[in-house]
């Protein structure tokens, strides 16, 4: 009895196999459909996994502190009182100050972030991984250490010198090493959205030589801690910024507002999104066209079932035969997109980590990832194919027997109208066709428009980037430079800013550390107050007006009010973390768009009476005239009061380098899938098309029918469902799109839902070229058709 189960299920799987030889163009393409979501599944998974434990590991290894705190200047005995804070494991304070950077061959000064280090290298939080070069040497007041992004991109090595100007003193200094640490995966200076590896760099260099240079012996000004396990975060911050408000402390904060950490955290908060919503589309797709394929085989198949029935087999073998078929189809696109996705996943988790400048590369793709993908598409690919099987098991051995009834042969509405006349012959099958088979007819035509949408998702995003650099920095900043001062300096600073070379045009800002609360909620936000008349700096609505600076009150970004659950009329208490540390109650005006950041403004006569000082500036936004723009860099270089100057141009071309690198490079892979999904769908279309009306085009080439006339019978039914799908696949497209941009709103930056027309063009061009190549490979099998032994089948 048993030998002879097994003699019958090897018979079945024989049969199986006969199956997927019969339907091998079919089998591949869905493969490649299911191996598109697949791959994206892995990409997207092991790069999340692996850039978190690359995170993990270097923080844990370097010691990367919980807690940061900056202030004016405190005494190194405040230490001992910092340490016997509950929860503190360990403490490092530093002499933390920016300065202004000349490098040989950079026409435009570099700010300098100078750290200060033991003279003898020993275990201390955010420690240094030495890439290239030494540590510094004992007694040596010229040697630092150069953080790695800032020297590649000047091609600087160990030996080689730049210029800093320290408190108002030029001194030549002699890079020693180049290092990397995990406070600086992302180097970004303070006001900044972005990084900019020319322009901002961490120098580390002895204690000693920073405090003689700045006056701080025995003193510091900057402070780290590290947590034991289980110990209360803001209970810490609490009892440090008590400690430090008197000594000139701007606020202690945790990991999570620490600028590089923030910036990888909602990276990985982003790919975790992407990384779900894109492949959930490809695997929807995949399924419906297996159901499309399985129910066309089962329809071709039904004596066979008949026949499987009579000689015995249940209704349970027949229907796990045909789940074996999709399963195995599956099972094909999963062996295939787990390979091509973890070759994408290590390259990606590769780019991250030079990005993010790790010097550890971890990459893992654990078996529970692979398990849980092929769960998900075998799961899928069943449930999308459930209807078909059990129509398969359902189907009764008698009514199988018989071939399918005849579809009613009655002429379409156009002919009923009298108008079929006008149209030839070849057209009225092709409609006649269409309204026979509805149901079909609107399947195959949605599959091919879920291929047209995923192209456009694919694409959009190249044209909300474009949008935002043109919102952000030709229709909101419009200034050239901005120049940012060491401390904020009485107004008169600003006649010496406008009478520097080349200067045009000169707008102030005044720019104040706070702590927002409301209700339970609290955040800190950079306040920079504007001149009401603000010409290069403006703030804009949604539809890119311009929206005027109310007399007093705050005007926030969206995603700052949204963050702290706020509107406008609501009155927020506003902490300053500088000068007197006053605390105002100040009511929300208005609220503006911005896709970088989330900050507020303030009208800046409203802002100084709020800080009880006179007319005190942060810095000033230039216009500058392009022929004498060396000049001014040349005599900003030699200006101590200058902190930091930031450039238009290269905050584009940075943005340009980062963010947008990232996302076109997803779009990439996502424009390949969704390629690859689009030449499925249609193929499957035309191919299952062509399997059904066989016998119909043969009969028509027996009756004098020539290659031309059939091909176009069966083309032009393939056209007609494209064209439909096209505008329904677009309309899904921008709806998919508008779901993405939820995904990728984080408080680093947002993606607007802006689509151009060369992205539907682009999507429209694809599925024709994808109608147009199956048309070709249709009209080969056509002229192949073998009309004798298509015939022979039972009418």
């Amino acid at each position: 009895m048993t030998r002879g189960c097994e003699i019958e299920m090897n018979s079945l799987d024989r049969k199986l196999f006969r199956d997927l030889f019969r339907i091998k163009g079919q089998a591949a393409a869905i493969s490649l459909v299911i191996g598109a979501a697949v791959g994206t599944f892995v990409m997207s998974l092991s790069t999340l996994e692996s850039l978190s434990k690359t995170k993990d590991t270097y923080y844990d290894r370097y010691r990367f502190a919980h807690v940061f705190a900056h202030l004016k200047r405190a005494p190194n005995a405040l230490v001992d009182r910092i340490a016997k804070i509950p929860g503190v494991s360990q403490v490092q304070t530093r002499i933390v100050y920016d300065v202004t950077i000349d490098v040989e061959g950079m026409a435009e000064p570099a700010v300098g972030r100078l750290i200060s280090i033991p003279e003898r290298r020993s275990p201390v939080l955010n420690d240094l991984h030495l890439r290239r070069g030494r540590y510094i040497e004992v007694g040596r007041d010229d040697e630092v250490l150069v953080s790695e992004p800032f020297a590649e991109s000047h091609d600087l090595q160990p030996g080689d010198k730049v210029a800093a100007i320290i408190n108002g003193r030029r001194q030549e200094l002699e890079i020693v090493g180049i290092v990397l640490s995990p406070e600086y995966i992302i180097q970004i200076s303070g006001g900044s959205l972005l990084p900019d590896d020319r322009r901002f760099g961490i120098f580390w260099m002895s204690y000693d030589q920073l405090a003689a240079a700045f006056d701080m012996e025995g003193a510091f000004n900057n402070v780290t801690l590290r947590l034991m396990r289980g110990a209360s975060e803001p209970e810490v911050i609490q009892r440090l910024d008590y400690l430090t408000e008197v000594y000139g402390g701007t606020g202690a904060t945790g990991r999570y507002e620490q600028v590089s950490h923030h910036y990888i955290t909602e990276e990985i908060k982003q790919l975790k999104s992407m990384g779900l919503f894109t492949p959930t589309i490809f695997l929807a797709v995949g399924a419906f066209l297996l159901n499309v394929v399985l129910t066309r085989l089962i329809s071709i198949q039904r004596e066979e079932i008949a026949a499987l029935k009579a000689f015995g087999y249940t209704r349970r073998e027949i229907g796990l035969h045909y789940i074996k078929l999709v399963l195995m189809i599956t099972l094909v696109g999963v062996v295939l997109g787990t390979m091509l996705g973890a070759w994408l996943g290590r390259n990606l988790t590769e780019l991250y980590t030079t990005f993010y400048r790790f010097p550890v590369f971890v990459y893992e793709l654990h078996l529970s990832v692979v398990a849980l993908i092929l769960l998900i598409s075998g799961a899928a690919a069943v449930l999308g194919t459930t209807t078909a099987v059990r129509r398969a098991v359902n189907l009764p051995p008698a009514e199988a027997m018989r071939p399918e009834p005849p579809v009613d042969y009655r002429p379409t509405i156009i002919e009923r109208n009298g108008m079929g006349d006008w149209l030839p012959q070849t057209s009225r099958m092709i409609l006649r066709q269409l309204e026979r088979r509805p149901l079909k007819a609107m399947l195959t035509s949605f599959g091919i428009s879920l291929a047209v949408s995923v192209l456009v998702l694919g694409s959009f995003g190249e044209d909300a980037l474009e949008y935002i650099i043109d919102f952000q920095f030709n229709l909101a900043q419009r200034q050239d430079v901005t120049v940012s001062f060491v401390e904020p300096t009485s107004g008169g600073a600003l006649h010496d800013i406008r009478h520097l070379p080349g200067v045009n045009y000169c707008e102030p800002f005044r720019a104040v550390p706070t702590r927002f609360r409301f209700g339970h909620i609290a955040r800190r936000v950079g306040v920079m107050g504007l001149t009401p008349d603000a010409q290069l700096f403006r703030l804009l609505d949604e539809n890119e007006r311009e929206t005027p600076l109310p007399p007093n009150g705050l005007m926030l970004s969206v995603k700052l009010a949204q963050l702290m659950h706020v509107s406008v009329g609501d009155v927020v208490t506003v902490e300053i973390l500088e000068g007197q540390r006053l605390v105002r109650e100040v009511p929300v005006a208005r609220l503006i768009t911005e896709f970088g950041g989330t900050n507020a403004y303030m009208n800046i006569d409203s802002l100084r009476r709020l800080l009880r000082e006179g007319d005190s500036v942060s810095g000033a936004f230039l216009t500058v005239d392009e022929d004498r723009i060396n000049d001014l860099y040349a005599t900003l270089k030699r200006t101590p009061r200058a902190a930091g100057v930031n450039i238009k141009a290269a905050s584009i071309t940075s943005f340009q380098e980062t963010i947008a690198e990232n996302l076109l490079m997803m779009r990439t892979i996502n424009i390949l899938f969704a390629s690859v999904i689009a030449f499925g769908v249609v193929y499957n279309s035309a191919r299952i098309s062509l399997s059904e009306r066989s016998r119909e085009l043969a009969t028509l080439r027996v009756m004098g029918f020539t290659r031309a006339e059939i091909s176009a019978i069966l083309l032009g039914e393939l056209a007609v469902l494209t064209f439909v799908a096209i505008p329904i696949g677009l309309a899904l497209g921008y709806f998919f799109s508008w779901l993405v941009t939820f995904g990728l709103d984080t408080e680093v930056y947002r993606i607007p839902l802006v689509i151009d027309r060369s992205t539907f063009g682009f999507a429209t061009i694809v599925i024709i070229i994808a109608a147009l190549f199956t048309g070709l490979v249709v009209r080969r099998r056509l002229d192949h058709l073998d009309l004798v032994a298509v015939l022979k089948s039972k009418e």
